[in-house]
């Protein structure tokens, strides 16, 4: 039986030509290309993607924070890998309007790269 912290070290490569974003900081794999949601969101530290998915990330603990929609639970999100920071898991939004970013996650531009990834048959 492999214990919690061993599982944890094992990272997830996706598998997408060309369309990987990875951790600026230690080139792990982050999210793809097909899903960012809208590249018109804002960080801590300026431009952000709205992405569905994200691989190798540790999800912190959840708590209340003021952003420009509004009051939102949210969980901060770093790489599994470094612990870099990159951004933010939305967990709770108040307001009707906004309840579509729950679930979703804002990954800071300035905290992950486009890699290209070259296939065998390249």
């Amino acid at each position: 039986m492999t214990s919690r912290k061993q599982s944890q070290e094992h990272q997830v490569y996706l598998n997408v030509q060309n369309r990987v974003y990875t951790c600026t900081s230690c080139h792990c794999h982050i999210t793809t290309h097909n899903a960012i949601l809208s590249r018109a969101f804002q960080g801590r530290h300026g431009p952000a993607y709205l992405v569905g998915r994200v691989v190798n990330i540790t999800v912190g603990e959840k708590e209340e924070r003021l952003l420009m929609t509004g009051v939102h639970t949210v969980a901060d999100i770093s790489c599994k890998v470094c612990r870099a920071k990159l951004g933010w898991k939305y967990v709770k939004a108040r307001e009707k309007h906004q309840k579509y970013k729950e679930g979703r996650y804002i990954v800071e531009k300035s905290k992950v790269s486009r890699e290209i990834v070259w296939s065998d048959d390249d």
